[in-house]
């Protein structure tokens, strides 16, 4: 066996995995972040929104850990208001808290578009706080666009539920 047959499958083998290595991923960020913000793109099924710790409990206010929105909206609605307006109480007293907020879209649209549409509606709400006195340290946002729905179905009761915005700690 000559030394150029012993190589030959090892080189294919190199050249397969350095291949696999420089495949690429649809790339599904199509938003910017304002300056000074925390922004993710994250994708993957639902895991449950509320992360709270079993030692903290929530003044009333702030036991709302969603905001919903408009079909193809990022305009806070005045319900919307008022569970910021308790969160911005709540984080402006508790400054070591820090709370992520999850953008999400129902599935119309394209992934692409809903991923922003979560994005421009995380940001909103993170806006909102601020301007009601919170740091911006003790904020970050994501976006889930479609892939995290709060609630399965094709209609306009499910799409409702998960266009939204999550609180979570």
């Amino acid at each position: 066996m000559t030394m150029a047959s012993k190589t030959l499958p090892c080189v294919l083998l190199l050249l397969a995995a350095s291949l696999t290595g420089c495949a690429s991923t649809r790339d599904q960020s199509a938003a910017t972040t304002p300056a000074g913000s925390t922004s993710a793109v994250a994708t993957g099924p639902a895991t449950g929104a509320v992360e709270l710790s079993s030692d903290s409990a929530l003044p009333p206010g702030v036991q709302n850990t969603v905001v919903y929105f408009a079909f193809d909206s990022d305009e806070i609605s005045a319900d919307a208001q008022q569970t910021i307006e308790a969160w911005a109480r709540y984080l402006s007293a508790n400054s070591a808290v820090h709370v992520r907020l999850e953008g999400h879209a129902d599935e119309r649209g394209t992934t692409e578009y809903n991923q922003a549409l979560g994005e421009r509606r995380a940001n909103a709400v993170r806006r909102a706080l601020i301007n009601l006195g919170v740091p911006a340290g003790q904020l970050s946002v994501v976006s889930y666009g479609e892939t995290r729905p709060a609630v399965q179905g094709h209609d306009e009761s499910a799409w409702s539920k998960n266009r939204r915005v999550e609180f979570v700690r």
